[in-house]
């Protein structure tokens, strides 16, 4: 990818691929008097019959004999030009492959004679050498054969002195004269079956180790390791690594090992440990639970037996609502049964994977950004959290950054290129001094000592600097925001004039422009930058283009194009990354050998800035971020939330977890029939699609990449015609499923690259393909998050909840009581198009990898805005039951009464040890209890109506809001009130309660003392709805000039309380009586 390349929009349905800024599509050719190879910048030569050396007849690309048989040797043998392949040159070896010649009488050359005999007196002399030297101490002639320069170069020489060459690499491999140090080359391929190939037959009863098998050019080891070689007589082959296209890949084997690992005690551990809760917590926790569970059937067994003979409907309903409530906590508690907390060790990931003198090890990482509206989304957030990707603690040439504009707008595009432009002086400078946060927005605005811990004599001054620049670059995005705001009759314009491919959002080509990239994408002080690449998709009228769900698969297409990351990280645009070091904690799992080879996907909790400090509307969900997800973790893994979550790129693509070691069979004598072989009975059905799931393409396991980045064998477990049907019509993008560990061809031509990526994003390419189905981000909801981490839990896959102690990313969240509601009938909706969808949990995975437990919190995650209704009508029970005068539960005596006292304290003794435990605050756990309720009679009673009309009748209902009020200040958005229909089944509950409270008082006090005992039952449950409902209560009457809502409430109440009081004793009027019945005989 070229940063100069400019805009490149196009559309493979309609065939247009146009360049817009003087894009520089393929370098034309050259003409042949430069004499200049185009791949290593070297003279082409002169061939055998003195003339100018053309390797390819069809292009005349200029390449040098040596990279034109390096290119046939061990590449594609083709030519990078025109991709016509290779034909042999006189004085050229031949190849497989290679046509057969008449008329060239290059017999010699052909078969290479004299180098396959100067290889095999190599060998022999070194084989002989070998025996004769072998059990010779350091003193001896051996010792000094690792610095001969007389010794044939094709033997590699190993650290102990012994020239040999294992009987699995043929000799033909050394060719090239050189030492192989790298790691890269180790790989085993077949021996040659030929007689004569150079082969060493070792003696089995040697030592592996002795020959130096797979290990050439070995660094000297600990004085300590040396002695376990010695006393062991073998290598200690526990963990290792393999390259793979610049990285390793974290599912290596465990039985190999790398010689240039550093074989320290610290780098040999794993990169992660799990941190199980103490037992003095834990178990007290879950003697509770089991002590609810059964006090809650006592309670119900006591309400089933003891109905209300004369309010039997109430009765009725609140049994239904009790029952369904024990239901969704028994869905909700026991998820959490057993959580973990989990911690990281970053300095053993640098000792394995970043060693001093050498490149970088750690797999590369391709990480999302979806944005859509610029007026809703400002850019100057989008390009805070670019920025922040930019300057992440991770070598650079393995961090790329996609930006995907669903709304083509060229505010996002224009904003996105004065963003790069500023990365070029921001990103040094956070390198520079280690700062935190990396987003400049967060990092100037901090209200904190910035000086602590910068000792830098130039810091002050380089950040006063920074600072200005940072203001004159958000002029310069304010500038291109007001400028947006009027659209030209005409649509937007480019720099050069050419029209803006996206001035109709709705039917426009698909765009990518690579802003930071290979050529370009240097900062100020010289040093290369991440990729940054915009994308925009295509869009035509009548396809159906799945919203954020259809933006996140073309970014995974798209990136599999250009980079192909083993490993992908999306973002929303308003989450910045926190901590510059979270792809290191993501990839402490991913890459750890005995821990990433099963894991799907690392999601980190939300945190978010900008909430008011009481967090009115629990904004910041810590019970659900801090105890349901470390409960989760501790079964199958937390579930996918939308954002801030690693992914492993094959698991996406849906193919399975690899298969760990079988277990071996049982030898038995077959004596006794329990003891005896079982009969395999025959399955009806081997298919998993039987079972409500479809069996992956195949698993990961047992499948080695090839030198050239994916093995053949690999590529025949479907045909093409599958991996179309499948993955797309894209030879290039199939290509790239099939390299587990990622990477490009190296003679891949950039301009075919980004050709291929307007192809894969165009808006037909999904058609009949499995994207959205099986593949990628699932479609048929909103929530598309649930559907995609459920399926991959369905096949097999195990996630990771990663919590550093310093929160990895941070994002904005609505304060606003009608947007956080807005949010959450979002999310409530989604639930209920999953719960109505084949991809229920309740029918849908059986057979597959999902556990029990982790299946009951995917039920829970899409059955809960169906609590909403007995919600309702629970809340609305009290109420009736102050102005009617009858109640949901009859008289009860003492003993009774003891089974509510047990389930209330059962209740809080929950919520008690859960706080204990997890460390959340009493205030956040209360806040959580009473938004349950804010939003159950709110945004998820009408999630339930609206997903009803929408999958039953296919009416698409929509709940708008809209601005009434507005204060100024901090946290001025917290008291804007925005009417929307949300708001009204609350404000009736409370309404309700409020008018039932007074007239319960009022009665009691009409009735005498002996009526306040059946009130206070009554009264409590009142109670319990208001305060719950408190918050909306302070949301809806806003500031009201700054007087605490608290006090006006209870003003009214006490002030109706009072005047009933004061009507009842009629203190200033006197009293009259009757007439006398006895005597005038008037029956009054």
């Amino acid at each position: 990818m070229e940063a100069s390349a400019g805009l490149v929009a196009g559309s493979h349905n309609r065939n247009e691929f146009v360049v817009i800024h003087g894009h520089e599509g393929p370098k034309p050719l050259n003409t042949l008097s430069g004499h200049v190879c185009q791949i290593c910048g070297e003279d082409v030569g002169l061939n055998t019959d003195g003339e100018l050396f053309v390797a390819c007849n069809e292009c005349g690309f200029p390449v040098c004999r040596p990279c034109y048989e390096y290119e046939r040797r061990e590449g594609n043998q083709s030519c990078p030009q025109c991709n016509t392949r290779y034909k042999r040159q006189k004085g050229s070896p031949r190849v497989e492959g290679d046509d057969d010649e008449e008329d060239v009488d290059d017999i010699e050359h052909e078969f290479n004679v004299e180098a396959q005999q100067r290889n095999r007196q190599q060998i022999t002399e070194a084989m002989l050498h070998g025996r004769m030297s072998y059990g010779r101490g350091p003193d001896d002639e051996n010792s000094q054969i690792a610095h001969n320069p007389e010794l044939p170069p094709q033997i590699p020489v190993l650290a102990n002195g012994h020239s040999v060459v294992s009987g699995e690499i043929p000799t033909s491999y050394y060719a090239d004269n050189q030492l192989l140090a790298n790691p890269a080359m180790l790989k085993r391929v077949h021996p040659s079956s030929e007689p004569g190939s150079g082969r060493i037959i070792m003696d089995p009863n040697r030592d592996i180790g002795s020959y130096g098998f797979g290990n050439v050019s070995w660094k000297e080891r600990g004085d300590g390791y040396k002695s376990k070689e010695n006393k062991s007589g073998q290598l200690d082959m526990t963990e290792g690594r393999y390259q793979y296209n610049g990285g390793f890949a974290p599912n290596e084997p465990e039985d190999y090992i790398d010689p240039d690992m550093p074989m320290t005690d610290e780098a040999r551990q794993p990169l992660s440990r799990k941190v199980p809760i103490p037992s003095s917590k834990i178990n007290p926790y879950r003697m509770v639970i089991v002590i609810r569970l059964i006090v809650l059937g006592i309670f119900l067994r006591y309400r089933l037996l003891n109905p209300v003979k004369n309010a039997y409907g109430l009765w009725a309903t609140s049994i239904v609502c009790e029952i369904w409530f024990a239901l969704s906590w028994i869905l909700d508690q026991f998820p959490k049964w057993l959580p973990i907390s989990r911690e990281t060790y970053l300095d053993r990931l640098s000792l394995r994977y970043e060693r001093e003198g050498e490149p970088s090890m750690l797999a590369p990482v391709d990480l999302f950004v979806s944005t859509v509206d610029p007026l809703k989304e400002p850019p100057l957030v989008t390009a805070n959290t670019v920025l922040s990707i930019l300057s992440v603690d991770y070598p650079v040439d393995n961090v790329s950054c996609y930006v995907s504009d669903d709304g083509a707008s060229m505010l996002t595009f224009e904003s996105l290129s004065e963003t790069s432009e500023f990365a070029r002086k921001w990103v040094p400078f956070c390198k520079k001094f280690d700062i935190e946060p990396r987003a400049p927005e967060i990092y100037f605005s901090q209200k904190i000592d910035y000086l602590k811990d910068k000792f830098q004599p130039t810091f002050v001054k380089e950040r006063r600097a920074m600072k200005r620049e940072y203001e004159e670059f958000k002029v310069r995005i304010n500038r291109l925001v007001a400028k947006a705001s009027k659209v030209p009759k005409e649509g937007w314009t480019m720099q050069d004039g050419t029209p803006w491919p996206g001035n109709n959002t709705r039917d426009h080509p698909g765009m990518i422009q690579v802003f930071l990239g290979h050529s370009g994408g240097l900062d100020t002080e010289g040093n290369e930058l991440p990729r940054l690449v915009y994308v925009s998709r295509e869009k035509r009228p009548g396809f159906q283009h799945h919203k954020k769900a259809g933006a996140m698969n073309a970014l995974v297409r798209v990136s599999a194009v250009l980079t192909n990351a083993p490993f992908m990280l999306n973002l929303d645009c308003d989450h910045y990354i926190n901590n510059s070091k979270a792809i290191r904690e993501g990839m402490c799992f991913m890459m750890d050998p005995q821990v990433g080879r099963k894991v799907c996907y690392v999601q980190f909790p939300q945190r978010f800035d900008g909430i008011d400090r009481n967090d009115r509307y629990a904004n910041r969900n810590t019970v659900f971020f801090d105890i349901n997800m470390k409960g989760l973790d501790g079964i199958q893994g937390p579930v996918y939330v939308g954002t801030g979550c690693m992914f492993r790129r094959q698991a996406l693509y849906g193919y399975g977890p690899p298969k760990g070691p079988k277990r071996p069979k049982m030898v038995t004598c077959d004596c006794l029939p329990c003891c005896g072989p079982r009969k395999k009975s025959p399955k009806k059905n081997s298919s998993k699609k039987s079972a409500g799931i479809p069996a992956p393409a195949y698993n990961l396991d047992g499948i080695e990449e090839g030198v050239e980045g994916y093995d053949d064998e690999r590529a025949l477990l479907m045909s093409q015609l599958d991996f179309e049907k499948k993955f797309g019509q894209s030879s290039a993008f199939v290509q790239s499923t099939l390299m587990e560990n990622g990477g490009v061809p190296q003679t891949a031509n950039p301009a075919e690259l980004l050709k291929e990526a307007i192809h894969v994003i165009s808006c037909g390419y999904e058609d009949k393909t499995e994207w959205g189905k099986e593949l990628g981000w699932i479609y048929g909801s909103v929530t598309e998050d649930i559907l995609t981490g459920f399926k991959m839990h369905t096949r097999g896959w195990r996630s990771i909840y990663c919590m550093p102690k310093r929160a990895a990313f941070k994002g904005s969240a609505p304060i606003n009581l009608s947007d956080r509601l807005n949010q959450v009938l979002r999310w409530a909706l989604g639930s209920v198009e999953i719960f109505m969808s084949r991809h229920c949990p309740i029918w849908y995975g059986y057979g597959g990898g999902l556990k029990w437990l982790e299946r009951f919190a995917y039920i829970n995650t899409i059955v809960y805005p169906f609590t909403s209704l007995p919600l309702i009508a629970y809340c609305t029970l009290p109420a009736v039951s102050l102005l009617t005068g009858k109640f949901v539960i009859p008289q009860i005596s003492t003993f009774a009464s003891l089974f509510f006292i047990a389930l209330f304290i059962s209740i809080f003794a929950t919520g008690i040890l859960e706080m204990r435990w997890s460390g959340v605050s009493i205030e956040e756990w209360w806040r959580n209890e009473q938004f349950w309720v804010i939003g159950g009679v709110s945004a998820h009673f009408f999630a339930v109506i609206q997903g009803l009309l929408k999958v039953l009748a296919g009416i698409d209902t929509n709940f708008t809001v809209t601005a009434k009020a507005s204060d100024d200040g901090e946290f001025g958005e917290l008291y804007a009130f925005k009417w929307t229909t949300l708001l009204i089944p609350p404000t009736t509950l409370l309404v309700i309660n409020l008018v039932g409270v007074v007239v319960g008082v009022a009665d009691a006090i009409n009735n005498g003392f002996q009526s306040w005992g059946p009130l206070l039952g009554k009264l409590f449950f009142a109670f319990w709805v208001i305060v719950h409902l408190y918050p909306f209560l302070k949301g809806l009457m806003g500031r009201q000039n700054r007087t605490p809502t608290i006090v006006v409430i209870w003003s009214i109440l006490l002030a109706s309380v009072f005047s009933l009081f004061w009507v009842r004793i009629d203190p200033f009027l006197s009293k009259v009586k009757g007439p006398d019945t006895k005597q005038c005989g008037i029956n009054c």
